[in-house]
């Protein structure tokens, strides 16, 4: 479904999956904790139970990296009943160390798009996760030039927009986001006012999957980033 897009100023941009590759290293490591912790259970039941303890984490630790290895040594503990190995532990830092050293991989077109939108629009970045983290990819990636403004966000929720959006004095009828993410990229902006694309990637987290049927209404779904340029 079309949407109007006039009226729009300001371009808002998720920042993994939609910016630069990011799932897919968490998935890689979950195959591999899945490897270190076999002698304990199955391959499935390692990785529901690696996600069960990721949900019940979040409101601890938030998204990214650090929390998601913290994760995986408490649940290395519980699998193995307090019996895992050391030298797993050590493993599993080491696991987190490398995909935080993980290079920045943009995505196809991300430049292109930017080069092409920054002198017509306001453009920021909106993502969640780990600070640090996520003001290193960006750094890395050489994007940097391309926003006004970066807010990494604790989570993606209607009031978590609305307040950033009051705090930028920007109104939602003319904040366009997009991302990859129906459900913290596209349907929270939708429910405010704002419009949004959603630009599927090919690997998401369970968590950021929507299973009911949703109205798109307010926003469109496009197959790459360089179709958004045929519209604004």
């Amino acid at each position: 479904m079309e949407i109007n897009f006039d009226g729009i100023s300001v371009i808002g941009f998720d920042a993994d999956d939609t910016l630069w590759v990011n799932e897919t290293y968490f998935r890689d490591t979950e195959d591999k904790f899945a490897d270190l912790l076999e002698k304990y259970e199955t391959k499935n039941k390692i990785d529901q139970e690696l996600f069960r303890t990721e949900i019940k984490n979040l409101d601890l630790y938030g998204y990214g990296i650090k929390g998601f290895v913290l994760s995986m040594i408490e649940c290395a503990l519980e699998l193995s009943n307090n019996q895992v190995a050391p030298k797993t532990v050590s493993a599993l830092l080491d696991l987190g160390k490398e995909m935080i050293r993980q290079p920045v991989e943009l995505l196809e077109g991300v430049e292109e798009v930017l080069q092409s939108l920054k002198d017509k629009y306001r453009l920021i970045v909106l993502t969640k996760g780990d600070l640090l983290d996520q003001e290193r990819k960006l750094e890395r990636s050489g994007l940097s030039e391309y926003f006004h403004h970066v807010e990494v966000l604790s989570d993606k929720k209607e009031k978590n927009y609305s307040d950033l959006l009051e705090h930028l004095q920007i109104e939602p009828d003319e904040f366009l986001m997009i991302g990859n993410s129906l459900k913290s990229d596209v349907l929270p902006l939708v429910n405010i006012g704002a419009r949004a694309v959603h630009i599927p990637f090919h690997t998401t987290w369970q968590h950021e999957e929507v299973t009911e049927v949703v109205d798109n209404n307010g926003y469109m779904t496009m197959c790459t980033l360089t179709d958004v340029l045929k519209y604004v």
